[in-house]
């Protein structure tokens, strides 16, 4: 699959981001400016996201091809790699195939556990999203303030309707239409909610690069006890925590964010 990407900065090593559930490639734009000067960064937006194409079939196994294939066409022979929740669990799957490409691996607010079955507000949160966003009629619907409004009705938070709502355009034809396949997502939230604590998973250790995991300190996305599985995977990890931010941390506080990202993978 020929993903959309957006590229900011021309000289250094290269940097690939991946956006989360719901996101896309210019979620991390504001990130990816702070550090154009000390790499060359590729914005991708994955399958089912932004401007890429849609799929019916969306799991770890073909995000993780998707960009293997983006490696090849752009002729990358190793990079540093930054995923961010759902991008994040990419990454990782993406190590465990393709550990000779990577240089640096940075983990943003996610475990490689399995949420499926964790009681949890952001699990609850993403079904509701999931429902809000396929009840909207978008025939009916005639401006994006009208869609808010729909969406105030069980998402609470402004932040999050304006981060749903960057997914909201008009086609060539003046109508309405989400970026996001809902459809897809929907029917494959259980692979994209899935972990790494699975049989093929149990004696695997991914080493040979630099790993950072990095938390938000107010964010419920990694406890203490997620410690040990990360460790197991990624034995040469370490723990960054960012505080007085939450699970959009890049949005929260880039710049600390960026600082981090830089030291991290020159240093």
């Amino acid at each position: 699959m020929e993903l959309f990407y957006r590229k900011i900065g021309i000289s250094g090593p290269p940097l690939i981001i991946l956006h989360g559930l719901y996101g896309s490639s210019d979620n991390w734009i504001s990130v990816a400016k702070l550090l154009e000067n000390h790499f060359e960064i590729f914005l991708i937006d994955q399958r089912n996201h932004g401007k890429s194409p849609h799929s019916n079939d969306f799991n770890y196994e073909l995000l993780s091809n998707d960009l293997f294939e983006f490696f090849a066409k752009h002729n990358i022979v190793k990079a540093s790699i930054i995923g961010h929740s759902m991008g994040g669990k990419a990454a990782m799957f993406f190590a465990k195939k393709y550990p000779e490409l990577i240089n640096s691996l940075l983990i943003i607010d996610i475990a490689p556990k399995n949420y499926q079955n964790i009681y949890s507000p952001e699990l609850v949160t993403h079904n509701k999203i999931i429902e809000t966003l396929l009840s909207i009629n978008l025939n009916e619907l005639k401006s994006r303030e009208q869609a808010d409004e729909e969406m105030a009705k069980n998402i609470d938070s402004i932040k999050l309707r304006s981060f749903l709502l960057k997914n909201l355009h008009r086609n060539k034809n003046g109508n309405f239409e989400w970026l996001l396949n809902l459809k897809s997502i929907s029917e494959n939230f259980n692979n994209i909610a899935d972990g790494f604590e699975k049989i093929e998973w149990e004696n695997i250790e991914i080493s040979g690069f630099p790993v950072l995991f990095v938390k938000g300190e107010n964010s419920k996305y990694i406890l203490d006890e997620d410690l040990l599985l990360i460790n197991k995977l990624f034995p040469a990890t370490e723990i960054f925590e960012l505080s007085n931010t939450g699970h959009w941390l890049h949005a929260e506080k880039p710049n600390d964010l960026a600082d981090k990202i830089i030291s991290f993978i020159l240093n």
